[in-house]
């Protein structure tokens, strides 16, 4: 390992330590995640001002003062009507009496009444900021229930010292660096969150592993209907980046020294304070996305400008809350924008895992590719069973239009919600010539580390798996290509661990897929039966 690639894990160790020490200086490590909501935003506001403070100090060196640079960057901001051509990215209106003093530094000391000194400051922030407004001052730093601060001055006072101890400047940190602790933040509190993890989080080598796959190239558009904190949007911008980074070392990207054009990010959230945290966590990370907030099953946000249908792009990335059982056939019956199309539609009331796969299908365009987190459940229910099972037929559907390119059967324990491995789903509305009528499946049950207080990939592990599923790189415990011929026959059992078995990984198979293979050996043996039955008859015996 270089020297330099030493220092930057140090560097990173260092902030990611600073960043978990802040949170837990309200109260301590169990009781950190639980106040998420005034840490974040607090963070997120050291970083604009430090930020600010540095251009600032920029012009200030052209103007001759800070005190001109801030009159010269309040005139420019009252004067552009578009704030994009402003001569900052965001205006603090929180100028210290002595103006060679940092910005942070009018919230660092408040000394009195400081929770409701910093709501205030917050909402003058999102006043001047449209794209701040709702995310930034969101927050209520004065709360109360039934007359007790939900977070005390004193309290406030700590945490608002903890973060002040380290500088989050354009020359102190990238934003690369800051994004990764913030998201780490973000994950560390996801395991002290326990079951209600899963709706704002996903592990982030399982979304490394879907935004290589999915390959996404520059200006394309990526969509997430069910963006949490926005770490998968964010994970495809980071892979691009990575890719495109690869590619110049080559000696045909000599002649490509510009930038690539970054990815056109869009999301829905249905929580609101999660809404909040995915469009600071894009900021923080120096990317700009539209998060929409709402409910995009029932009133996706994103439609076409002229025909109001739904809005299709180049990606969808997705891990919707699984197993939802809110949803009834009246909501895939009154659906006027064709994501639920005769033959398939409505999965049943009990999960809405092929809802939202279709969903995110018809969200694609022409070329459009997808990856989207399912419960493993979601690949085998039905099948084998007498009579008829809505998911089956679903999935039945996707199989005989060719549009599932492979499935990725994951480890287990590494999800917040649930010890399930959960799968992930990759679908292509344009498959290469020599991939159709197959699909690629792949076990990486055994691909994991312990930990605590869950499992995860490490990064040799995530390079395998994203390189397999690449490549379709067949291997024997790992990975297989099957033909239709091979599904139809398993009555459309979609699973890879029905088809590449890994010997002592099978301890970790879930119980529920067991019973349902069990299903269809019973299914198999009646109808061997039957056939051997009439055999019988027919000569007599």
């Amino acid at each position: 390992m270089s020297k330099n690639k030493k220092n930057t894990e140090a560097n990173d160790k260092s902030l990611e330590s600073w960043i978990w020490d802040a949170a837990c200086s309200i109260r301590g490590a169990k009781d950190a995640p639980k106040y998420k909501d005034y840490i974040l935003p607090l963070i997120f506001a050291k970083r604009l001002c430090d930020v600010f403070d540095d251009e600032l100090n920029r012009i200030a060196t052209e103007v001759g003062s800070r005190e001109k640079a801030f009159q010269l960057v309040v005139a420019d901001w009252r004067r552009v009507a578009d704030k994009k051509k402003a001569m900052v990215r965001f205006y603090l209106p929180l100028m210290p009496k002595d103006t060679e003093q940092p910005v942070w530094s009018v919230i660092r000391k408040l000394s009195d009444k400081i929770g409701e000194g910093v709501t205030t400051y917050m909402r003058e922030i999102a006043r001047e900021n449209p794209l701040l407004k709702g995310i930034i001052n969101r927050v209520d730093f004065n709360a109360t229930t039934h007359g007790q601060r939900d977070l005390d001055d004193d309290r406030l006072s700590n945490l608002i010292e903890a973060i002040s101890t380290k500088r989050l400047g354009l020359e102190d940190v990238e934003p690369d660096i800051i994004g990764k602790s913030y998201e780490y933040l973000i994950r560390k509190f996801a395991e002290g969150s326990g079951q209600s993890a899963g709706e704002f989080y996903t592990p982030g080598e399982v979304g490394e592993i879907m935004a290589r796959v999915l390959a996404p190239g520059p200006g394309m558009e990526i969509y997430d209907p069910t963006c949490g904190s926005g770490g998968l949007l964010i994970k495809c911008e980071l892979a691009m980046q990575a890719k495109m980074k690869a590619a110049q070392k080559t000696k045909d990207a000599q002649k490509t020294k510009d930038a690539p054009l970054p990815l056109k990010l869009f999301g829905q959230e249905y929580v609101p304070e999660t809404w909040a945290m995915a469009n600071m966590n894009m900021i923080i990370h120096d990317m700009e996305g539209q998060i929409e907030i709402g409910d995009a099953f029932k009133n996706p946000r994103f439609r076409a400008e002229k025909s109001g249908k739904l809005r299709t792009f180049d990606r969808v990335i997705a891990n919707p809350m699984w197993n939802q059982d809110w949803y009834t056939e009246a909501d895939y019956d009154n659906d006027e924008l064709d994501r639920f199309p005769t033959g398939a539609g409505f999965p049943g009331k009990s999960s809405a895992d092929w809802g939202w796969v279709q969903h995110m299908h018809a969200s694609l365009n022409a070329t459009g590719r997808a990856a989207v987190v399912l419960d493993t459940g979601a690949a085998s229910r039905g099948s084998g069973n007498a009579g008829t099972n809505k998911e089956k037929t679903v999935r039945q559907w996707f199989v005989d239009r060719d549009l599932i390119e492979s499935v990725l059967y994951l480890p287990e324990n590494l999800f917040y919600n649930t010890t399930a491995p959960g799968i992930v789903l990759f679908l292509n509305k344009a498959k290469p010539k020599a991939r159709q009528g197959k699909i690629f499946l792949v076990n990486a049950s055994r691909i994991f580390e312990k930990g605590d207080p869950k499992n995860f990939i490490p990064p040799e592990g995530i390079a395998c798996i994203a390189d397999t599923l690449i490549k379709w790189k067949e291997e024997e415990k790992l990975s297989r290509i099957v033909d239709r011929a091979e599904l139809k026959k398993n009555d459309y059992n979609i699973s890879p661990s029905r088809y590449i078995h890994t010997g002592e990984a099978e301890t970790y198979r879930p119980l529920e897929e067991i019973v349902e293979e069990l299903d269809v050996i019973e299914a198999e043996a009646k109808e061997a039966d039957k056939a051997l039955r009439k055999i019988l008859e027919k000569i007599g015996v």
